[in-house]
């Protein structure tokens, strides 16, 4: 099921990502789309501001490539693939066959389009943002079954 809605202020875009962080479930991956400036992180921290986490400790892990939060509920891997090369494979840069591997943990991929066609396990949540600068922002929002 596709729903988008219209953000018309970052805090309305970190309101949808509180939202959604209280409807997870361990096994749970979120992939985000969209450009620089988009609010990939911003979304991330209402998530981890959902689930109890502290959210000046989230940034986008762009130089590491991945960050593990440890909320109470669930351990976080968030994973930023801007840096990885379109010509490399991107999952096994990160590792992501183990970090996946764990169904007690929530995964969330900022630049998910440089999966490319990586075949993630469980249920899947894309989140689609466009629009930057002072624009609001659209977002498409998908949960597979």
């Amino acid at each position: 099921m596709t729903e988008t809605f219209e953000s018309h202020s970052p805090e309305a875009t970190f309101e949808f990502g509180n939202k959604l962080g209280q409807t997870l479930k361990g096994g749970d991956i979120i992939l985000l789309y969209g450009g620089l400036g988009a609010g990939k992180t911003l979304l991330t921290k209402g998530i981890l501001s959902a689930l109890d986490f502290d959210i000046d400790e989230v940034t986008s892990p762009s130089f590491t490539l991945v960050n593990v939060y440890k909320t109470p509920k669930f351990n976080v891997h968030h994973i930023d693939l801007w840096r990885i090369s379109d010509d490399s494979d991107a999952a096994f840069a990160v590792g992501l066959d183990e970090i996946v591997d764990d169904e007690i943990s929530v995964t969330i991929i900022e630049w998910a389009e440089k999966l490319g066609g990586y075949k993630l396990p469980g249920r899947m949540i894309t989140v689609e943002l466009s629009g930057d600068g002072d624009e609001p922002r659209m977002i498409v929002y998908n949960r597979s079954a």
